[in-house]
């Protein structure tokens, strides 16, 4: 099935903004997904959304609860099945989602290029 864009974007309910490295992240959802956008940096009135399933998030954040210190290249590497977390772009998508529903917290200690994300118990 075909999604429209009417019916991607009818009810949505706005969970949060997520301050990454040097993006700004804006979540929001419908029944069955969430939306992870974004604003483009070079481009004006442009931007960028990604679609991520509302169970497969689900699934992760029962997977890692509780777990410190969590990359998207982790994340990625220990998902046992790829239909759950099928590249490093959808687990970083997805670990978004968990800080905007404050169920993870991103940890400013780190001053690497990676992201590293705190999954709250």
């Amino acid at each position: 099935m075909k999604p429209s864009v009417r019916s991607l974007t009818a009810g949505l309910h706005f969970h949060g903004e997520v301050h990454g490295k040097r993006q700004h992240y804006y979540v929001l959802s419908s029944a069955r997904q969430y939306f992870v956008m974004s604003a483009s940096l070079s481009k004006r009135d442009a931007g960028y959304f990604n679609l991520v399933s509302r169970s497969a998030v689900d699934k992760l954040y029962r997977r890692l609860r509780g777990q410190q210190g969590l990359t998207a290249k982790i994340v990625f590497t220990r998902s046992r099945t790829r239909r759950l977390v099928p590249s490093r772009l959808t687990a970083l998508n997805m670990l978004y989602v968990l800080v905007a529903t404050d169920r993870a917290s991103i940890d400013r200690r780190h001053t690497s290029r990676e992201i590293f994300f705190n999954v709250k118990a």
